[in-house]
């Protein structure tokens, strides 16, 4: 019974956080709903492929998909593998592809809790000038970009470049309900730097950020590019922020930069 009022409470919770009523989750996975409201009062237990497709519809993440299922008395689904896996060998090719033919300009890769887990050349040249005791380990490239020791100073736009950092991570949090995210949205949010509406220049179609370097001011927008089909937790896990130049002396100081970079 324990095991059962687990899973009730959990399923419950997640389908609050989906804004989703008794009525229309039952109706979306085709279920009654006295039998939702059994199952999450603990009155009915729930059978694998039910828990599974409760996840589905709520677009639970992998990882929570399997403590669900431990919840509900099944074993979990979902291998969980270090990015330096064996198994992980053509992930992590298909990656280095990425990061590489990336340059000369800027790309990470980090994990869920926005850790780095690798970058390109061009990326390691903006953290010259983050303060050693920002940089971890592990390396949070949230933390990196607006502790008041790290890339914060040379942000021009940086009540926007805040904002927009802040309200991306709030949305993960919702999907996700990461007490880990919960606890870094916490820590930024008490860093200085103010908000401000995205910048007029660029439509509202995307928010550029504006770092001052001895070049000149530099303007970028980024792209995040994630595994389409993954059914791996720490592949679900990853995501790619990829640097654009915004305009095109911002392109032109970048190439620069990996031409002198090269030579050296």
């Amino acid at each position: 019974m324990k095991k059962q009022h687990a899973f009730g409470n959990a399923l419950r919770d997640w389908r609050q956080r989906r804004h989703l009523s008794q009525l229309e989750l039952a109706g979306d996975v085709e279920i009654s709903t006295r039998h939702l409201s059994f199952v999450e009062t603990g009155r009915s237990q729930p059978s694998r492929e039910m828990v599974l497709r409760l996840a589905e519809r709520l677009e639970v993440p992998l990882r929570e998909r399997n403590e669900l299922l431990v919840a509900a008395g099944y074993a979990p689904l979902y291998s969980s593998r270090p990015l330096d896996d064996p198994a992980m060998g053509s992930a992590r090719a298909a990656v280095d592809l990425i990061l590489n033919g990336h340059d000369p300009y800027p790309a990470v890769l980090v994990d869920r809790h926005w850790n780095l887990l690798a970058s390109n050349k061009a990326a390691h040249a903006f953290m010259a000038g983050v303060d050693p005791s920002v940089l971890g380990p592990p390396v949070n490239v949230l933390r990196a970009t607006l502790h008041p020791k790290g890339l914060a100073p040379q942000i021009e736009n940086l009540a926007e470049w805040r904002t927009h950092l802040l309200l991306t991570l709030a949305r993960e949090l919702e999907l996700s309900a990461d007490p880990t995210l919960a606890a870094l949205l916490t820590e930024l949010r008490g860093y200085p730097g103010g908000e401000a509406e995205p910048d007029p220049q660029f439509g509202g179609v995307v928010v550029p950020l504006k770092l001052r370097t001895e070049a000149g001011t530099l303007s970028l927008f980024t792209t995040t590019t994630v595994f389409g089909t993954p059914v791996e937790v720490t592949l679900s896990e990853l995501m790619l922020e990829a640097f654009y130049p915004a305009d095109d002396f911002t392109a032109g100081i970048l190439r620069r930069m990996a031409t002198t970079s090269q030579a050296a």
